[in-house]
């Protein structure tokens, strides 16, 4: 079985969580809606053996103990500051494609499977961008899985990835990747949801 390779845009799927979570359990749950990591991270790896998963996010300090438990999981976490939103999604952007060019090098002539959690495919046209940026390590060899929530994909890079690789719909295990937090304080009494097991025979088999 070829060696996983994940790279994960946390502010991306979260960001586009909110939304899913909103239609389908109503807009009270935005701010109690958090991803659950490690089922999305067992998700991503799907029983294989993965040889780097970088995780790059702007989660406040007081929850860095939640990036901890990640890197237990032997998950590379980089946290940029907080900032004006174009310049934090830009370094982001920088930070994992940095991170795959090297692998793209250090891997030449052994590839493996790029798992990639985000739904941002802009600047392809430009060539640079995450979609560009499979399509070249595609040529070379790599296998590629897109996991992203339906509505915030890319549409082109979707479809690409449909045709040339795996999407895999977050949408289809939002109760495993996704959970409510109890609600703070002052906000109207809600019960918590917990997330549920990862089911992977749901996960479509490997190409």
């Amino acid at each position: 079985m070829d060696k996983g390779f994940i790279y994960w845009d946390d502010s991306n799927i979260f960001i586009s969580a909110q939304q899913v979570a909103i239609e389908r359990e109503g807009e009270a749950v935005r701010s109690r809606v958090r991803i659950h990591f490690r089922n999305l991270l067992e998700l991503a790896r799907a029983g294989r053996k993965i040889e780097h998963a970088v995780a790059v996010g702007s989660i406040p300090p007081e929850l860095r103990h939640v990036w901890n438990r990640l890197e237990n999981e032997g998950v590379t976490i980089k946290l940029l500051e907080r900032g004006a939103i174009q310049g934090r999604e830009q370094g982001v952007d920088q930070v994992l494609q940095t991170e795959m060019l090297r692998d793209g090098f250090d891997y030449n002539g052994n590839p493996g499977i790029v798992v990639m959690l985000t739904g941002d495919g802009a600047s392809f046209d430009d060539g640079v961008g995450f979609h560009a940026d499979l399509e070249r390590m595609r040529r070379r060899g790599w296998r590629i899985e897109v996991l992203s929530w339906r509505h915030s994909c890319n549409r082109r890079m979707r479809e690409w990835a449909e045709e040339n690789g795996r999407f895999i719909a977050l949408d289809d295990f939002y109760d495993s990747v996704t959970f409510l937090e109890r609600p703070a304080p002052g906000e109207p009494i809600a019960a918590p949801r917990y997330a549920v097991p990862v089911d992977l025979n749901r996960r479509l088999p490997e190409k």
